[in-house]
Parts: C-alpha cells; structure tokens; sequence
C-alpha cells in the first residue's frame, strides 16, 4: 500500500477541524506546530481567511499539520498504524515532508519547523518577478520540446528584477501524463501559455502561487533550508520515501533530497508509476483534499485509490482495511 500526503493547492479553511473537535490525539498535532513555529496556526486553519492560509509559509505546515493528525488519530483511536501497512511513503512538494514525518524520519515539532522556514524562504527567493501555470492536454514530451523552441533568444525576457541574467522557465511539476506545470519568470511563464495553446494545449491556467517554485530562481531559499535541515536530527524511515527528484524509493540521503526538490521538478507522474511497478495495488491520500488520488486514477488505473481527508472517511478507510 502507498501512502500519499498533499501538496500546497489542497488547503481549505476549516480542514481538520473535525478531527480536532473530536480527538485529543488530532488536538495534540495541531498545538505542538502551533509550539514549534510560535504561531497559532490552528485559527488560521479553522478561523482564518483563504488568503491568509493559501500563503506558502501558512501553506506548508497547515497542510502538513491536518496530514498528521489524520495519522494519529488513525493510529491512537482506530489503532491502525499506517506504517505497518505501508509499503512506501510519498508526498508532493511540500508532502513529501509530511511522508518522513509519517515515516519516522523527523518529528512533528521539527517538521513543522522545516516547513515554516521552507515557506518563508521561497515566497522570498524571486519577489513578485516569477510565476507558475498549469498546461493540461499536453505531455511532459511534447512540454519540453516547445520549452527547447522557445529558448532561443528570441524569447529572452529582461527580469525586473535583475535576479537572473537569462530567462528561467522550466518543468515544475510532472503531475500526470495531462497535466505539466511550468515555472520561471512571469514575463516568460505568460508568453509560453500562448504558445502552449497555439501547440494543442486544452487548456493553460495561471496559477495562484507566491513564488516560481521547483525552478533555478528558487537558488536563493536553498541555504536558508539548509541551515535549519543541518539543526533537525533525521531518523531511518520506518518504510521507503519515494524522492520527488528521483522517482525512486530511498531510505536516507533525505536532507540533498530536499534541497535539491526546491530547484529541481517534482517528478509525481514517474513516482507513482514507480509505485505500481513495485507491487502497490492500493494508494491511500491522507489530508485534506483528494488531488492526489485524482491524480493516481490518470496514471495508474488499476490502482485503488482512497482520501482520507475527514472524519467520515477514515472511518470507511478503518473498516474496510
């Protein structure tokens, strides 16, 4: 069984609350993030504005947060460990954070630490000069090969900022063989939207992001990660991770991992993919939304897909386990 946690788009004001009001185990999860980032997250969860909550360093522990409370509640009052049932772990972006918390491989407090640093230090790496958009109808292939044309210097876009001395726009996200995210600077994820439409995308959606993520403008977030993964003490995971960068399954080297993730693709499509091919039959979300299983359901079929992403339905997920 392969065990998936959310990524940033998949935040709700309200999500976990249910647990919350419900679970002393689930409140335990959400005040020991609010301890370790000195920050009421919770409110901003249950009471906050979609705004407040959708920006990248709420974003991340938030959504982090719900995932493991899901977790503690299932093992503490269904007494269902999901590592025993596990065959890999695995997260998109920011989940994959939530997977080696899952895992055994870091705490809650630290892991909600990484991730307020991780927020911070990408909303601030490029400023308000980079973008990302979504290309649906297309293939990784044939993205690439309209990237590869639209490299010339014909293309060339001057950064406002001046980050860059050329344009960055590369493959974010390879989320399924639809869906591509592109990332870069905004003058050229914008120009490239055109093409892509002209080229037979269905359709290209600008995406509602504080910063061009999983691109080389991310450069400047790295070491601010870096100095807080070198404080956190990381474990040996219970089960295997599937890398974002790799699409294959690891039980150390997390920390290159995770900083190379910032600059380099989440390679989602070739993960689960890695998944089917290594005996998962069944793929369980956990945490808020159902993106991931969507997901899974395009490019495995045969994989049986779950959410767990509210009271009700990890009480289906216990009983038909």
């Amino acid at each position: 069984m392969l065990f998936m946690f959310p990524g940033q788009g998949s935040q709700k004001i309200g999500m976990g609350k249910d647990l919350y009001d419900a679970f002393s185990s689930a409140r335990d999860v959400f005040h020991e993030v609010n301890d370790a980032i000195s920050f009421n997250l919770s409110d901003l969860i249950f009471f906050g504005s979609d705004d407040d909550l959708k920006l990248t360093k709420n974003a991340q522990p938030a959504l982090m947060t719900v995932s493991m409370a899901f977790v503690n509640v299932l093992k503490k009052d269904f007494s269902l460990d999901i590592s025993e049932k596990a065959r890999f772990f695995a997260g998109h972006s920011l989940g994959e954070y939530s997977a080696l918390c899952a895992a055994g491989v870091i705490s809650i407090a630290d892991t909600a630490r990484l991730l307020r640093t991780r927020g911070l230090a990408m909303a601030s790496a490029c400023g308000e000069d980079g973008s990302m958009a979504a290309i649906m109808g297309l293939n990784l292939d044939v993205v690439e090969k309209i990237l590869a044309e639209l490299g010339d210097d014909n293309f060339f876009v001057e950064s406002k900022s001046n980050m860059a001395k050329k344009t960055v726009l590369q493959v974010a996200n390879d989320n399924s063989s639809g869906q591509v995210v592109i990332s870069g600077h905004k003058a050229a994820v914008e120009k490239a939207m055109i093409k892509f439409r002209e080229s037979g995308a269905k359709r290209t959606v600008l995406l509602d992001v504080s910063g061009p993520f999983h691109c080389e403008l991310m450069e400047a977030a790295v070491e601010p990660l870096k100095e807080t993964l070198d404080s956190v003490i990381f474990s040996s995971p219970i089960r295997p991770i599937i890398s974002n960068v790799i699409a294959e399954a690891v039980s150390d080297n997390f920390k290159e991992l995770l900083l190379r993730q910032l600059v380099f693709r989440v390679r989602w499509r070739e993960s689960m993919m890695f998944a089917a091919e290594n005996s998962v039959t069944k793929a369980v979300e956990i945490g808020s939304g159902k993106v991931l299983a969507g997901l899974m359901k395009r490019i495995v079929p045969s994989v049986e897909c779950q959410s767990v992403n509210s009271l009700e339905a990890a009480e289906d997920f216990c009983k038909k386990i």
